[in-house]
């Protein structure tokens, strides 16, 4: 009992942690999104290196290579250095998730746009990506859940989050088995909560959806 207070604390830390990695890992994802769908064939090969390489290669070997060579040139606090770790391994996942949305949009609407006089970039911001977003809201959701889970292994660059606390203390208590599924327990409870919001977030712009065709629909006028 006396180690749960060390349990919340490395559990809040673990979930800030989580969070500024997918926000960094979704502005990565987007613009990288950006790069695959170009027409400029050198952003196209560079957003296409980095999706295979961080794809290709094991999460902890990033976060170690990211680690030692970030803070060898520039000095970082351990959150921030593995939370860009993990923001970079996330953001070729998201931007794989964020291309599939945009393309899977009707090529027409972007035309329809320009036609009315809008730019690319505005008919982009207006029109498609508030419906790629829609779209990607459940493969986002997962990835979000696989990023919370994945955050364990900074663990191993020295970070005392909700992993590394709990390999701590079964050190120290030699009760490993009963220490881990107590660790076990938190992280399914964080889990849980998040796919909650998640499931709630998509019902409200279902909802949202929904009444918006409903207004449109009885806005036109009948036929005599």
């Amino acid at each position: 009992m006396q180690n749960y207070p060390l349990f919340f604390k490395a559990a809040w830390l673990t979930l800030r942690l989580t969070a500024v990695a997918l926000l960094l890992g979704c502005g990565f994802g987007l613009i990288f999104a950006f790069f695959r769908i170009s027409h400029v064939k050198a952003l196209n090969y560079l957003a296409h290196a980095y999706i295979t390489v961080i794809r290709g290669t094991p999460l902890i070997v990033q976060i170690c290579i990211l680690y030692f060579g970030i803070t060898n040139i520039v000095v970082l606090s351990k959150f921030w250095a593995g939370a860009l770790a993990l923001a970079v391994h996330n953001g070729a996942y998201i931007a794989e998730i964020f291309r599939g949305a945009i393309q899977s949009i009707d090529r027409g609407q972007m035309e329809a746009s320009r036609s009315l006089g809008m730019s690319y970039p505005l008919a982009m911001r207006r029109i498609i990506l508030p419906q790629a977003f829609r779209r990607a809201i459940p493969p986002l959701g997962n990835q979000f859940i696989i990023g919370l889970k994945d955050s364990s292994l900074v663990a191993y660059v020295g970070m005392m989050d909700l992993w590394g606390t709990g390999l701590s203390v079964a050190a120290s208590n030699y009760r490993q088995l009963e220490t881990y599924i107590v660790i076990g327990l938190f992280y399914l409870v964080m889990i849980m909560l998040f796919t909650y919001f998640v499931h709630q977030l998509e019902n409200r712009l279902h909802t949202g959806k929904k009444q918006k065709k409903q207004k449109e629909s009885s806005a036109l006028p009948l036929s005599e």
